[in-house]
């Protein structure tokens, strides 16, 4: 059993920035193809981010594109989710996810961490 704990949310002012660190135990993080999500207060949950098991692949939503950059340190079993220049639309609970080999969809979530950006 993964699990992933999140951390690094906050309050920002709109042009900030912001890093999320997700730290996974159990089964080495390098097992799996490393994500994050966001939820929008009324919204659906959607895809920001992901990075595959070396760190030699990422993939981005568009409305992120060019602001938000996805890593990962195996070695720390730890992946990260720097956010610049923040807009109030990137207001959210943000989820990190992992994903093994032969799955659709992400095999474990974490708790999600908060943030909020004002305008």
């Amino acid at each position: 059993q993964e699990q992933l704990v999140e951390s690094g949310g906050g309050l920002v002012q709109a042009g900030g920035s912001l890093r999320l660190s997700c730290a996974a135990s159990g089964r080495t993080v390098s097992t799996y193809r490393m994500g994050w999500y966001r939820q929008a207060p009324a919204k659906e949950r959607e895809f920001v981010a992901s990075i595959s098991r070396s760190g030699g692949s990422t993939s981005y939503a568009d409305s992120v594109k060019g602001r938000f950059t996805i890593s990962r340190d195996n070695a720390q079993n730890t992946v990260y989710l720097q956010m610049n220049s923040l807009k109030p639309e990137d207001t959210a609970v943000y989820y990190c996810t992992a994903k093994g080999p032969a799955a659709i969809r992400p095999d474990y979530w974490g708790q999600g961490t908060q943030v909020i950006v004002s305008s």
